[in-house]
């Protein structure tokens, strides 16, 4: 992923936090991939969004907790 446009400080924390999301939320990710291929053409709005929601706002709570995390072990200048 390019960071480029982060200091070097900030793209270490991107990638580390990035790296923490993909190991811990493939399952939700599955999980929202399986939700949206299992729904036919006519249930993908409605109910179908607000449980597509849920699973969006577990994993942005997810990337807040990997952040704070990663910032409460003090790693905030080592290099992955």
């Amino acid at each position: 992923m390019d960071w480029s446009h982060l200091s070097p400080d900030e793209a270490h924390r991107a990638e580390a936090i990035y790296r923490a999301l993909r190991q811990g939320d493939d399952a939700k990710l599955r999980q929202l991939a399986e939700l949206l291929a299992t729904k036919p053409d006519d249930q993908l709005l409605g109910r179908t969004e607000f449980e597509v929601r849920d699973l969006v706002h577990q994993l942005g709570a997810d990337a807040i907790q990997a952040a704070v995390n990663r910032r409460k072990k003090g790693d905030t200048k080592d290099r992955v």
